[in-house]
């Protein structure tokens, strides 16, 4: 079930004629976006931020982290993150932000979609697979794969002006 978010334009930060960038041009980005951001707070306060390759796939976004690596702990600890991506060129492109909750991915099934969605985006340099017990693989290593269905996403359009978009998506 695909979820459509509310969708508001914040005018303090958008040019006067902007209008809020479509939640679908949005998921377009997420969907061809090849690096992405993902920000998590270690257990006593501090930020941690790292880039992981990943995939949109049935309105979530999915990654992937060892179970010993600072994320994984981290979200452990607290499930909130923001996952961001977009270009660093000022007047050019969309950024996006992310925010919700990642959560472990356990189901078979699942594994597999997303595990072939990472193969077909990223071909033999981050292949995935899913073997018959159901653990993700990932080149010989077995990583926990999260994901994140955002709870409100940010937009920052960049071309012909500027637009500050927010999504809200209900429960």
């Amino acid at each position: 079930m695909v979820r459509t978010p509310e969708t508001t334009i914040d005018p303090r930060y958008s040019s006067d004629d902007a209008r809020p960038t479509p939640w679908p041009d949005a998921v377009a980005h997420l969907r061809d976006a090849e690096l992405f951001w993902v920000s998590t707070v270690r257990p006593d306060g501090r930020p941690h931020v790292t880039p992981v390759v990943g995939v949109w796939l049935d309105d979530a976004f999915y990654f992937s982290s060892g179970p010993e690596e600072q994320k994984s702990k981290n979200l452990a600890a607290s499930a909130h993150c923001a996952v961001t991506t977009g270009c660093n060129r000022w007047n050019d492109g969309l950024d996006l932000v992310l925010h919700g909750d990642a959560v472990a991915v356990r189901d078979r099934r699942l594994l597999r979609q997303v595990a072939d969605a990472h193969t077909a985006k990223y071909g033999s340099a981050w292949a995935a697979e899913v073997d018959d017990d159901g653990v993700f693989r990932m080149h010989g290593h077995e990583p926990v794969v999260y994901q994140v269905r955002p709870a409100q996403a940010l937009g920052f359009g960049k071309t012909d002006g500027f637009s500050h978009t927010r999504w809200d998506f209900t429960a």
